[in-house]
């Protein structure tokens, strides 16, 4: 057996495992994990001839896997080691060690929980922590909890930069076994400090033409997604085209097999091979000649917004593990190099670990799954990460609008509905259309849809969103200039196994001419309810969906011409305001109507027209927010009018309706009581008046008024002051007057104006007509001071003040010298309080 750095920890795993229902395993890339440890364990006396799983986070990796193993027994594939994959299985009775994908892992669960036959289910690169490998642990967990004591089902999570200790605990504390030492040593070089929104495509040529001059060997080149593969792709067939030893390989997932085959296979005698690759190439995969990585520090991610129902593509730095293991895929074969374009000190301030998948995806999957292992509270299993709650909730409610989940008393069941869809190896939104498609007489349309939209594009560079065109390739792929045929060859293979698939369930309908373009719509309705789009405006590319939010083309697009679509691939950057419609069909509303009546419902509605400015009634056919037909409606319920018109003043605000400045100086008075009474510490008699009371209890206080109301300019008919003041039982009006005057009386007589407005109010008065008063006038029996704005004769404040008797023994004098060359025919009296007040110029002679 090859001797790699796993080797030397094999026995003691094989001991633990003996001892232990779960072991965890940590090895360095490269150390002969995936390679080592399966065939080692095969022949373990307390696997007792059972059978092996291991998973594999991607189909690639899984056949890249179980050819390796198999060519190291010296067979073929399907002997005692096999694969099995999505839609495709190389296994037999002789097998006894199945690599298979994290998705396979639960279809075999969930067809027989108790897994019988199987020892020992290994979890390879766990790290990467995607949302099938934590679902799949989580039921192997309960299965070997409650369902398998003899012989007992055993777990062993490997990999390279796994959180370890967090895993064990997961595990009740299993035991670590530690790999130290990578096969062979990598020299890391970091670069200069990068920079967000620095070019990417430049500088990983300048580097890997460094690279090329300098190192020996084969590359491999990380980058964030395909667009950045393709462009730079073509940048380096202009750069190396004096080079032609070597060869530029494409590696990512819309791939075919042979091509990805043909990326991680090694270059031919005397050539070399520069790999450009996203993250798929991390983990797993042995590319053979390969000693130089050069790693942009990025992937791209799609988030799951709950909130929205979209995905949307974030490209991020990477974490350190990420780095660790990239840099890792240079040290496989020889020593090796890895050129890093960052720095050392922006290194240190990667994440630690990489975001789990199941904290950011859409987790309509996981609940159609946990509904079929019978879990409705998903904290009854054991997770390293639970699922977010608001995620799940959505992805239920999905699941519901398709008819796969019902709500019931004793939680979220699986319908009959449900459990087809869960046996289609699919995301449920095709599955659901597969069936329904099938029952209406387009099974065979909707399997060539599903293929379309779970495979990679059929059209390559082409910015055209009408799924009709790709539709139209099963039959009539010539005279396509874009087409991809070996994503045409792939798509008209799942079709057919899907088809076949689906064929036990019958038709119920059948619709006229089955095979024509046109029911593309009438079927991605199905799987994409939500998605349903309606044109804004006449023209233009913006759409609005049946879940309330916005789309729309990046750029002009056949499709724009139809004033109805489905989306079926929609997403785009967080930072974009709508998202956009990458794949579309043209839908007649009127099919929905038709064919599909059991997605709409019916709605009366009374809605506010901004435009006219009115009341509207309506009974509306809706799917989600868009209308499809609207009639209008002579009689209104009286209680839903009033409710409708509450919410036109709640949206627009209390301003819609007649305030006056005497009305808004009532609602500061009564404001400040309720203040004075509530300092005290007893519940107010004072009703809350203000403005966001007011909004939130319009149904209360306004509604019994608005009878006669219809249209905007109505509401400058309303008696505000009344309905207002009719909210002050007896005998707070009495009070009000008493406690909160609207006037004070001054010595010269004059009833001066106090202003609420502000807090203490405000006494604007001419200073001269205070002339002999002491005290501070006060309101609400004397607890609160007014607020003094003391005038000059031209009506300006001289001074602002809460102690009219600190004012005269105080400042008065230096304000008495500026009044005096200010206005010296007035009267200012070296002793205020003894001087008589006056409203004129000098006081009146006796």
């Amino acid at each position: 057996m090859t001797d790699l750095p796993v080797q030397a920890v094999l026995t003691e795993l094989d001991q633990q495992l003996a001892r232990s229902p779960a072991v965890v395993l940590q090895a360095p890339p490269g150390a002969g994990k995936t390679t080592l440890v399966p065939l080692a364990l095969l022949r373990s006396e307390w696997l007792a001839g059972q059978k092996i799983i291991l998973l594999e986070p991607r189909r690639l990796a899984a056949r890249a896997a179980a050819e390796r193993l198999a060519q190291m027994l010296g067979e073929a594939v399907g002997q005692t080691v096999g694969y099995r994959i999505r839609l495709d299985s190389k296994v037999s009775a002789a097998t006894r060690i199945e690599v298979v994908t994290e998705g396979i892992l639960q279809r075999l669960l969930q067809a027989d929980p108790e897994l019988p036959g199987v020892g020992l289910v290994i979890f390879d690169e766990f790290h990467e922590r995607s949302l099938d490998a934590d679902l799949g642990l989580a039921l192997c967990l309960q299965t070997q909890q409650y369902l398998r004591d003899d012989p007992p089902l055993r777990l062993l999570v490997m990999s390279a930069t796994l959180d370890a200790a967090a895993v064990s605990r997961l595990l009740d504390d299993a035991p670590l076994v530690s790999s130290l030492g990578r096969q062979y040593p990598v020299q890391i070089h970091h670069g200069a400090p990068f920079s967000p929104g620095q070019p990417l495509e430049p500088l990983l040529e300048r580097t890997i033409l460094e690279a090329l001059a300098t190192e020996t060997g084969s590359l491999l080149v990380f980058l964030p997604g395909a667009a950045e593969i393709r462009r730079l792709q073509r940048r380096l067939q202009d750069a190396l085209a004096d080079h032609p030893e070597v060869d530029i390989t494409p590696l990512y997932g819309d791939l075919d097999f042979a091509a990805q085959r043909q990326a991680i296979s090694p270059p031919a005698a005397g050539r070399r091979k520069m790999v450009l690759a996203t993250p798929i190439a991390e983990t797993s995969l042995t590319i053979e000649g390969v000693r130089v990585v050069i790693d942009s520090g990025l992937r791209r991610e799609p988030a799951f917004d709950p909130v929205s129902g979209m995905t949307r593509l974030h490209t991020r730095r990477i974490s350190r593990a990420a780095a660790e293991q990239r840099a890792g895929r240079a040290g496989r074969t020889e020593p090796g190099v890895c050129y890093r374009l960052w720095s050392a000190g922006q290194h240190d301030q990667l994440a630690a670990q990489g975001q789990p998948e199941i904290l950011q995806a859409d987790l309509a999957p996981l609940a159609l799954q946990l509904a079929q292992w019978g879990v409705d509270d998903p904290t009854e299993l054991r997770w390293l990460d639970r699922p977010p709650a608001a995620a799940l909730q959505q992805g239920r409610e999905l699941l519901e609008q398709l008819g796969a989940l019902a709500r019931t008393a004793r939680g979220w069941q699986l319908t009959d509905h449900g459990s087809a869809i869960a046996a289609l190896p699919m995301h449920p939104r095709l599955a659901h259309m597969l069936l329904r498609g099938q029952q209406l007489g387009l099974g065979r349309q909707a399997c060539r849809l599903a293929a379309i939209l779970g495979e990679r594009d059929l059209l390559r560079g082409v910015d055209d969103a009408d799924i009709a065109r790709r539709l139209a390739l099963f039959d009539q792929p010539a005279g396509e200039p874009a087409l991809d045929r070996g994503a045409l060859q792939r798509a008209r293979q799942l079709a057919g196994q899907w088809q076949r698939l689906i064929e036990r369930h019958g038709i119920t309908q059948q619709l006229p001419e089955p095979g024509h373009e046109r029911w593309a719509g009438l079927l991605l309705a199905l799987a994409y309810p939500d998605r349903i789009a309606q044109r804004r405006g006449e023209q233009g590319a913006d759409y609005r969906l049946a879940n309330g939010r916005a789309a729309a083309f990046a750029q002009v697009d056949s499709l724009q011409q139809q004033p109805w679509l489905v989306v079926a691939s929609l997403g785009g950057h967080a930072d974009q305001r709508n998202a956009r419609i990458f794949l579309a069909a043209a839908l007649d509303p009127g099919w929905l109507t038709q064919y599909l009546p059991e997605m709409l419902h019916q709605e009366q509605t009374l809605e506010w027209d901004p435009r006219s400015e009115a009341l509207v009634a309506e009974r509306q056919q809706r799917i989600g927010t868009l209308v499809l037909r609207r009639e209008p409606l002579a009689d209104i319920d009286p209680a839903q009018r009033s409710r409708a018109l509450c919410n036109v003043v709640r949206k627009q605000g209390l301003a819609l309706l007649p305030w006056t400045p005497a009305l808004r100086q009532w609602q500061a008075r009564v404001l400040l009581l309720r203040q004075l009474h509530m300092e005290q510490g007893a519940d107010s008699a004072w009703p809350d008046v203000s403005d966001q009371a007011l909004l939130d209890s319009l149904e209360d206080w306004l509604a019994p008024w608005l009878d006669r109301v219809s249209r905007l300019a109505h509401f400058a008919n309303l008696d505000l002051p009344a309905i207002l003041t009719g909210l002050l039982p007896w005998p707070l009006p009495q009070q009000l007057d008493e406690l909160a005057p609207t006037h004070w009386t001054v010595p010269t007589g004059s009833r001066i104006r106090i202003d609420y407005s502000e807090q203490p109010p405000v006494l604007a008065v001419r200073l001269q007509e205070l002339f002999g008063s002491r005290d501070t006038p006060r309101i609400a029996q004397g607890r609160v001071a007014l607020k003094l704005h003391l005038l000059s004769p031209a009506r300006r404040p001289v001074q602002v003040t809460q102690d009219l008797a600190g004012f005269w023994s105080g400042s008065y004098a230096e304000v008495k010298k500026d009044m005096k060359g200010r206005y010296p025919k007035h009267y200012w009296p070296d002793d205020p309080l003894q001087a008589e007040p006056t409203t004129r110029a000098k006081p009146r002679k006796g």
